[in-house]
């Protein structure tokens, strides 16, 4: 293959890719807003109530948030009494974001059809479709981090 040929499957690959991103990204993000959270207050939640307790100063690298709109988007969290802030027994300097009794009933309530909907989407593929496509992304990902 030509240096021009595979740059041009390359542009292609990005464009194909940013484009079934943006239909799945959409699909669900209706879902979410339709429960009035919007995607990242949806991802904080999701976050939480998978992993636990988690100290605010991470939350923006897990979720792939900017710092500065973690206190933003907490702020309306809280509000809506989905979490709580907790102050670290043995750090001072560490505030953690906790899930709420109100904030797990919520999440509980509308994981399963968020995941059900995202299975349906990609159901498309096959399992082995699925698997090769982690491999190959994972791959991507990992390789990018180099540049």
């Amino acid at each position: 293959m030509t240096n021009e040929t595979n740059s041009r499957q390359s542009l292609k690959l990005f464009i194909v890719l940013s484009r079934a991103y943006k239909a799945i990204n959409e699909n669900v993000g209706h879902f979410i807003s339709e429960n009035g959270l919007n995607p990242t207050e949806f991802a904080v939640l999701e976050l939480l109530y998978h992993k636990g307790d988690q100290p605010l100063q991470q939350i923006g690298g897990k979720i792939l948030l900017a710092s500065g709109s973690i206190t933003y988007v907490v702020d309306k969290l809280e509000k809506k009494d989905y979490l709580q802030r907790v102050a670290c027994p043995n750090d001072r300097r560490v505030t953690y974001a906790q899930i709420t009794g109100k904030g797990r009933e919520f999440i509980e309530s509308i994981f399963p059809e968020h995941e059900q909907r995202i299975d349906e989407l990609l159901s498309v593929l096959s399992e082995k479709e699925k698997n090769e496509a982690i491999h190959l992304l994972k791959k991507l990902g990992r390789s990018i981090k180099d540049f």
